[in-house]
């Protein structure tokens, strides 16, 4: 079984973007303060692509997001695009689909993970209240119900599979995160046993995710204040495989009027709609740094100027709104 080497030379973060979408305006924001925390501590930054959702996937989407990265200026050390420097190969997780298996074949074995045949439909008729985006707490159905994924399988349907779902401990789960400070969760509590992998060889985000960040010696993890509450669960599976965890860094959003994440509805927020409408990547740059309080309004600048004026002391603390002034400043239509 690999082991996670904790790196006490260099700090390595990483770019995970998900071929599912393009990189917009609330990602590019993220993706330029792990660049900015990561450079101003001369450490490493390794770029992973994260396509595990085969369903969402889009054709284009990995080229567009890497074009993106390198017009707005953030580069990486390591990783997809990086011929020279392949230290953790391969960078695409559904082409690390064995190395996964290993590791849920280690929890399957220590008997901290089970099969579940159980819909989100069938989970959330459980409930006595509703869950409007969220996960629902699973009521625990499945546990000790089947003796193995096969017999899980054979009691579905053609069209599904049975996903493994994590044993929680009903215990708190407390972290320091680096910018949201001191936070705790009980897992049982909150989510009750929590899917780690939906694919019978263990490809999942949940346990993908922490497998790669331990491997590739991820030391800081930058990440939406959305995730938040993925943290206890990583951290329960980081202690069941014996890996070291990074430390967190959850940052705050952008958000539409309405207070929801960017979406179509919105205005087409796609960093390459951006670029093709003749916005520079220093206007975009200077526009995310005003956002995140290191600029005025208008201001325009490379990224390599942030790393001056970047500090996790006086980042925003609130969540960022994509006014109709800033529309009209980058011409954006709805």
């Amino acid at each position: 079984m690999h082991k996670s080497i904790k790196n006490n030379n260099k700090k390595r973060g990483r770019f995970a973007p998900s071929p599912t979408g393009a990189l917009h305006l609330g990602n590019a924001r993220t993706f330029l303060l792990t660049w900015l925390s990561i450079k101003i501590q001369s450490g490493e930054l390794i770029l992973r692509i994260e396509d595990l959702d085969h369903p969402k996937v889009k054709p284009g989407t990995i080229k567009e997001a890497v074009d993106d990265l390198i017009w707005l200026g953030l580069t990486w050390n390591e990783g997809y695009g990086i011929e020279q420097k392949q230290l953790n190969p391969p960078y695409i997780q559904s082409q690390r689909t064995d190395i996964y298996a290993k590791h849920l074949s280690n929890l399957i074995e220590k008997k901290l993970v089970y099969p579940c045949t159980c819909s989100r439909k069938e989970i959330e008729a459980t409930q006595s209240a509703p869950h409007a985006g969220e996960s629902p707490k699973y009521p625990g159905t499945c546990k000790n119900k089947f003796q193995s994924w096969e017999e899980a399988y054979n009691a579905l349907p053609d069209s599904r599979i049975p996903i493994w779902r994590f044993k929680s401990s009903n215990e708190s789960i407390s972290f320091v995160d680096g910018f949201m400070g001191e936070q705790s969760f009980n897992n049982s509590e909150l989510f009750g046993d929590f899917a780690i992998a939906r694919h019978q060889q263990g490809a999942g985000y949940m346990l993908a995710v922490v497998v790669d960040d331990a491997l590739m010696n991820i030391s800081e993890v930058v990440r939406g204040s959305d995730l938040l509450d993925s943290t206890p669960r990583q951290l329960e599976i980081y202690k069941a495989l014996q890996l070291h965890p990074p430390e967190f860094i959850h940052v705050p959003l952008v958000v539409a009027p309405d207070g929801r994440r960017l979406a179509k509805r919105h205005g087409d927020t796609r960093i390459s709609t951006l670029r093709k409408i003749g916005n520079s990547p220093e206007k975009i740059i200077g526009l995310l740094a005003y956002w995140c309080g290191w600029a005025e309004f208008g201001e325009e600048m490379p990224a390599n100027e942030l790393l001056k004026r970047f500090s996790w002391n006086t980042l925003n603390p609130e969540n960022v709104i994509l006014t109709n002034e800033i529309k009209k400043y980058l011409n954006i239509q709805d």
